[in-house]
């Protein structure tokens, strides 16, 4: 069977602006929050972080060409704040210089250049503030997003806001997982709140200015009960949705936080909840739900969960480093993952590409379509073990996995979902966050002792996809 997409859908690939620059401390450039943490003892795996990277920041030309290569219709990319405003204070021209030669290079490129404002990286002087749990942290916020579209505004049309946000509150905040690292439940609640708010003023800040095309990216789904006639199965699988899924679409689309959770977590911590209440100012959720022209859908494998433990042991998780990380879900006693033999990547991943069209038809269904929201596929990939043998690199279970589920995405397509592009994560292999180096995603494959990069099998196949416009 062949399935052909739209001439309207878009193929593209993701990065994000710490995993791949390099250039950590040039032109102005000062320290991220990622920058101070991968400086933890023990906080990522061989104490790896993104000084150098992919160093794209030198090398931005001739990715542009390979991306041309490779036929990418639109290259989804973040700024780095700590460049644009280093400190978060004043504009740094340097750093804005960068995006714009960036964006001009894909333009001439015939590639859309797809913004996202923040992947990750505060710059460390505001954590410094309080972060994400300082309500200051908005403001400043606003002001960065302000200065990226003035300065690309006349050529960027597509405009993210967040990539994220439960990775930057609760995996952050609460988990201590990623940076800055912190612990508390407290935090996580504020950060996710201040998170939201940030994307609502920005949003409402840059259409004031012209923008048209705006939209947040959230890292969703399926929450699934091992067994759905147990009642503590699923109550699990509630309130993994609830505290992953709905914590954010929620307030996105309907003006309000999930009232089922917040009482959830004020069992488990009611002063941490009665803090976050009081974060939440009259009009803050209206400004949450100013309406969008698109939801960026992420998507890398499902839950499987039950009330009871599991047998054997389940693979994935955290990076195994050395320092004790915290549960993210703040309620997450008698929450239990189970196997279901589903084939694994190398981050422990199970490939389920059926459950990205599941996922696509839900978030249609209960949010975007009343709200006339076009879907996004903005991540979707697959890490494996990847090495290079006579110049070429054979990585089959991701060519099978890019072809699984962009045919996922045409079989929500058939079922009537509005969904209007596909982003592979990553355009090459990267800075893996905790991980270090030591997880591969690119469908292009980086020696970063040369930087020498080499298409994998995986990027020629999507080449193939991308030319045909079918799978």
């Amino acid at each position: 069977m062949t399935r052909t997409f739209p001439d309207h859908f878009l193929f593209g690939a993701a990065t994000a602006a710490y995993q791949i620059e390099g250039a950590a401390f040039e032109d102005g450039r000062t320290a991220s929050i990622w920058d101070a943490f991968a400086r933890v003892p023990g906080a990522v795996i061989d104490a790896d972080n993104g000084d150098v990277a992919c160093d794209h920041y030198h090398r931005y030309r001739d990715d542009v060409a390979l991306m041309k290569d490779l036929g990418l219709q639109a290259y989804r990319f973040s700024t780095s704040w700590s460049r644009v405003r280093p400190d978060g204070g004043a504009p740094n021209a340097r750093g804005i210089d960068f995006y714009s030669r960036l964006v001009d290079e894909l333009l001439e490129a015939g590639i859309l250049p797809w913004l996202t404002l923040y992947h990750w990286d505060m710059p460390q002087a505001l954590e410094e503030k309080g972060g994400w749990t300082a309500r200051d942290t908005v403001d400043r916020f606003v002001e960065y997003a302000i200065t990226m579209h003035e300065a690309l505004g006349d050529r960027v049309t597509h405009w993210t806001t967040f990539n994220e946000p439960w990775c930057s509150s609760f995996l952050s905040y609460t988990a201590g997982a990623h940076a800055p690292g912190r612990q508390s439940v407290r935090d996580g609640l504020l950060a996710s709140h201040h998170l939201l708010l940030s994307h609502g003023r920005a949003v409402q800040e840059l259409r004031d200015r012209g923008a048209q095309e705006l939209g947040i990216t959230l890292n969703l789904t399926n929450a699934e009960p091992v067994d759905p006639s147990d009642p503590a199965d699923l109550d699990a699988a509630r309130r993994i949705d609830g505290q992953f899924n709905r914590w954010f679409l929620e307030p996105v689309f309907h003006a309000t936080y999930p009232g089922d959770i917040v009482e959830d977590i004020r069992a488990v911590d009611a002063a941490a909840v009665g803090e976050f209440q009081a974060a939440v100012r009259d009009g803050d959720l209206a400004t949450i739900s100013t309406p969008l022209e698109f939801l960026g859908v992420n998507y890398y494998h499902g839950e499987y969960v039950s009330g009871r433990p599991s047998s054997t042991p389940v693979p994935g998780g955290d990076a195994p480093t050395d320092r004790h990380i915290e549960p993210a879900f703040p309620s997450h006693e008698g929450i239990h993952w189970h196997e279901r033999g589903y084939e694994r990547t190398n981050m422990g991943w199970e490939i389920d590409p059926a459950g990205l069209t599941r996922l696509l038809q839900r978030v249609s269904d209960e949010y975007a379509s009343a709200a006339g929201v076009p879907l996004y596929v903005t991540e979707n990939g697959a890490a494996g073990d990847d090495a290079i043998a006579d110049g070429r690199v054979d990585d089959a279970q991701r060519v099978a996995f890019v072809r699984d589920h962009v045919e996922a995405v045409g079989a929500a397509l058939d079922e009537g979902v509005d969904v209007r592009g596909y982003f592979y994560w990553s355009l090459m292999d990267n800075y893996e966050w905790a991980w270090g180096y030591a997880k591969r995603f690119g469908i292009v494959h980086v020696d970063y002792e040369t930087q020498q990069r080499t298409v994998k099998a995986s990027g020629r196949a999507y080449a193939r996809i991308i030319a045909d416009r079918a799978v």
